[in-house]
């Protein structure tokens, strides 16, 4: 794979739905915890498979997981789990569409014990601060990091599911913990 395509971290190629996550999402800080969760669910359900599949199917998800409300998967019982198992949108793993209903039940217990899920997140980071990486490579770029590696022990303790290391890192990538754009990309500055 090419370090850099058209300016961009070559992960992306030239996709265009990849081009337009990578350039709008992917490393940009997010404060919302309602993105947050959407995040989860999405890297959760990407596990096993790329991530190009998982955007495709996004708005999939969107619908079927209530806009990614995480009080409202959190109420969702075994009929809503028998009902996307037939829904199209979406991965149709039993496994993770019962993780997405466990994971929201545990996002609001972190939420209401660290009063936020970006505040559980900053906890495994040196002063709270996110981290920005200073790669030239995608060679360079790890699967996993100190961080995420604490952060996903700690969420497997609390029972969340489908979140190791790897998925986990990848988690605090897409959503601006770790800014991993290699250091001549366009999404570089201003970040």
């Amino acid at each position: 794979m090419q370090d850099m395509i058209d300016g961009r971290c070559g992960w992306c190629g030239t996709d265009g739905l990849y081009v337009k996550y990578h350039d709008e999402e992917w490393g940009k800080p997010v404060t919302d915890d309602g993105k947050l969760f959407e995040f989860l669910v999405l890297e959760s359900a990407q596990a096993g498979l790329s991530w190009i599949t998982i955007l495709r199917k996004r708005e999939g998800y969107r619908k079927a997981f209530c806009n990614f409300d995480a009080g409202k998967v959190a109420r969702m019982t075994d009929d809503d789990v028998e009902r996307l198992m037939h829904f199209d949108g979406i991965v149709k793993n039993r496994l993770k569409i019962k993780a997405t209903i466990t994971n929201a039940r545990l996002f609001l217990a972190v939420q209401e014990e660290f009063g936020s899920f970006r505040d559980y997140t900053l906890s495994f980071f040196p002063g709270g601060k996110p981290i920005t990486s200073h790669f030239r490579s995608l060679n360079e770029i790890p699967a996993s990091s100190p961080e995420s590696d604490a952060m996903s022990r700690d969420m497997k303790k609390r029972g969340f599911k489908f979140f190791g290391p790897t998925i986990c890192y990848a988690h605090l990538q897409a959503s601006g913990f770790v800014n991993d754009h290699l250091t001549g990309c366009i999404c570089r500055n201003g970040q």
